[in-house]
């Protein structure tokens, strides 16, 4: 069996989407296996989750604050939707080895209707095999091109709709970068290709999937740290802070509406 992490990465943007000083710093050239592929959070996804090593971003930032230790794996396939993770099979047998708290399940934007509907059906099918093995599935929201910003709107209502399908936990990632540019108008979130993140970008991401699956909030969490595969992270700390407290901001708001 091939390695959760870089089984069906089809094209590494570890490290290539960061266009400020900050980033991700002595990263391996090839994604190496995690020594162990069992964990409490997999992530199906596609490059959006593993530009920069966004779970291993997660793990960390996890086990920098002790008492909520997440450990992670993951099912990358580049330009994937869910419907292709399900036709590929990997993904699927990832889930039915079990172990796992959560599954959080990513695709494109998902933005057109139909975007939409395949998102909310294939997230059903996924979510009756999560929940088989005990597991609760989490959708995480991600962003439109750059080009295409006037449709952030339209990509969050896409993934809440899909978690609600299922009664899902809701990773609000989009509407905490719409959150940090208020704050910041210059955040470099998007990388060179006006999709992709930066590391900032991930950084934010995984702020925000560690505080809501977590329940603990992310301020105080580090600017710098390693991962579990290699290389370091190191964002600004004065950014990391805005970081933080938008994230906590965001979860906290997403928690108030859902109740």
């Amino acid at each position: 069996m091939l390695p959760f992490r870089s089984a069906l990465l089809v094209t590494s943007v570890v490290g290539a989407c960061s266009g400020s000083p900050s980033g991700v710093i002595g990263a391996p050239e090839q994604e190496s296996p995690r020594p162990s592929l069992a964990g409490d959070v997999l992530f199906i996804g596609n490059s959006l989750t593993a530009a920069n090593d966004l779970p291993g971003m997660v793990e960390s930032l996890a086990d920098s604050a002790g008492e909520a230790r997440l450990t992670t794996a993951a099912v990358t396939l580049g330009g994937a939707a869910l419907e292709d993770h399900w036709a590929e099979g990997s993904a699927l047998r990832a889930i039915d080895r079990g172990g796992w708290r959560f599954v959080v399940l990513q695709q494109g934007p998902s933005s057109l209707p139909e975007g939409r509907v395949n998102l909310r059906e294939w997230t059903r099918r996924f979510a009756e095999r999560i929940r088989a093995v005990g597991a609760e599935p989490a959708l995480y929201t991600v962003w439109p091109p750059a080009d295409r910003r006037a449709f952030f709107g339209d990509v969050i209502e896409s993934y809440r709709l899909a978690a609600d399908d299922v009664r899902g936990v809701v990773l609000p990632v989009g509407q905490a970068w719409l959150d940090a540019w208020t704050r910041d108008a210059g955040l470099a979130l998007y990388g060179p290709d006006d999709f992709h993140p930066t590391v900032e970008g991930s950084y934010l991401a995984a702020l925000v999937i560690y505080a809501r699956l977590s329940g603990r909030s992310p301020v105080g969490l580090p600017a710098r740290f390693a991962l579990p595969t290699g290389g370091l992270v190191e964002i600004a700390p004065r950014t990391a802070a805005l970081l933080q407290e938008t994230a906590a901001h965001v979860v906290t708001d997403t928690l108030k509406s859902a109740k």
